[in-house]
């Protein structure tokens, strides 16, 4: 069996459109083995034998709007590579905090698009583009209550709906909880 998680695009931490009790039922359903759930928007590890990621994505999305009537993107990635991602250790000397707040992004298949390293808002800036991991690094500064950064309604804009993100903290609990399964 092979370990995965799954990030849900669109699921809020308020729960309002779906419970983590609904969506880890539409993992078992799909026959997925040690299924749970970290945190509160729409993070579910795995297990399966299945090592088509492309397949495993496909059938979440699909096992989603015909259970839930939620359509909503999956990407999928396995336990080794999100290991390697946290090995690379890309935020070094930082901590996630309101003035650096340490985020990932995860991109269902590799930007065609140049990133840009300064973002035009000024309050965010991409540490770089992971292609092993298919993953944007940035810091945003949230510091200040009077400005809003607008880096994921730009990435939106720039990459589509086939992308979603967490924080530095989110993706070491999810390794985290795949580890102690």
């Amino acid at each position: 069996m092979h370990q995965y998680a799954a990030l849900l695009r669109g699921i809020a931490p308020s729960g309002k459109n779906q419970s983590n009790e609904q969506l880890r039922g539409v993992f078992e359903r799909l026959g997925f083995a040690k299924v749970a759930s970290v945190l509160a928007s729409g993070n579910i590890v795995f297990d399966s034998a299945e090592t088509d990621v492309r397949e495993l994505e496909t059938s979440i999305e699909q096992a989603l709007i015909a259970n839930l009537d939620l359509n909503r993107n999956a990407i999928v990635r396995s336990l080794p590579e999100l290991r390697a991602l946290l090995a690379s250790d890309p935020f070094e000397g930082l901590t996630h905090q309101r003035g650096t707040y340490l985020t990932v992004t995860f991109f269902k298949d590799a930007p065609t698009v140049d990133l840009l390293t300064e973002h035009p808002d000024g309050l965010t800036k991409v540490v770089g583009y992971d292609p092993a991991a298919r993953v944007v690094l940035s810091i945003i500064d949230n510091s200040d209550p009077g400005r809003t950064p607008d880096f994921m309604q730009w990435l939106e804009k720039a990459y589509g709906k086939s992308i979603t993100t967490r924080t530095w903290l989110t993706v070491e609990r999810i390794v985290k909880k795949l580890e102690s399964r």
